[in-house]
């Protein structure tokens, strides 16, 4: 049975940490409205547990007061919070959203961290944005030490779908970590989908495909014939 909002809201100020995090999830089961209210409270809970929670739940419900949302966003993303994972849930949130003036904080933040989880959320949340700003960041993110930024940014580039992207993804198709092959295959074959005439680096594409068909990994030789097939239906 669902409980009220009303209840939840009184469980959500409960000194018990049990009973905040178990209203969090029951309020799943309230209209969207009444949902997106107990997320803002929860949003600056004292336990980083149910901020988390409410930050992750504001991609989807914060339509319903985008001012509100950004208020709160804006707030765990820029310093404000001590706890990393809530603000990279933030930033997921942020480029759900696609809030005015996202790219502007998420680049800011991009630039200030030395958290690899937080920049590698970011860099995701910018692909999810799709704004072509975001272009540069991205292709500087492709050079990052840490490989699962590194794959966020091919990611992102591929659901960016600036055709410049082709040029950098073609030229890292050698790349040792099979993860990055194997998210390079997927994004090139995006950008050639996305475009909206015939584009010319298509056959550079399919002769990278080509290529990576032969990988030595399985699961990227698996994965470049599949896209292989898709671009030559």
């Amino acid at each position: 049975m669902t409980q009220s909002q009303e209840f939840l809201k009184q469980q959500l100020s409960s000194s018990e940490l049990g009973d905040r995090l178990k209203a969090l999830n029951q309020s799943r089961g309230l209209p969207d409205a009444d949902r997106f209210e107990l997320v803002c409270i929860a949003g600056v809970d004292p336990s980083a547990r149910v901020r988390y929670d409410a930050l992750s739940q504001m991609s989807s419900l914060g339509q319903q007061n985008p001012a509100k949302a950004k208020q709160i966003l804006w707030a765990a993303l820029l310093n404000l919070e001590e706890e990393i994972d809530v603000r990279a849930a933030a930033a997921d949130s942020i480029g759900a959203l696609k809030l005015d003036g996202a790219f502007e904080i998420l680049n800011e933040s991009y630039h200030q961290t030395n958290e690899w989880l937080l920049a590698m959320s970011i860099v995701a949340a910018l692909g999810e944005l799709g704004d072509r700003r975001s272009f540069d960041l991205l292709s500087l993110a492709l050079e990052n030490e840490n490989t699962l930024i590194k794959i966020a940014a091919v990611g992102a580039l591929g659901d960016l779908g600036d055709q410049r992207a082709i040029d950098l993804l073609v030229s890292l198709a050698e790349q040792p970590e099979w993860e990055v092959r194997h998210r390079i295959a997927q994004s090139l074959t995006a950008l050639v989908l996305q475009a909206e005439d015939e584009n010319k680096d298509k056959s550079r594409v399919i002769a990278t495909l080509q290529k990576l068909s032969q990988d030595e990994s399985q699961p990227v030789a698996t994965a470049a014939t599949d896209f292989l097939a898709q671009l030559n239906r």
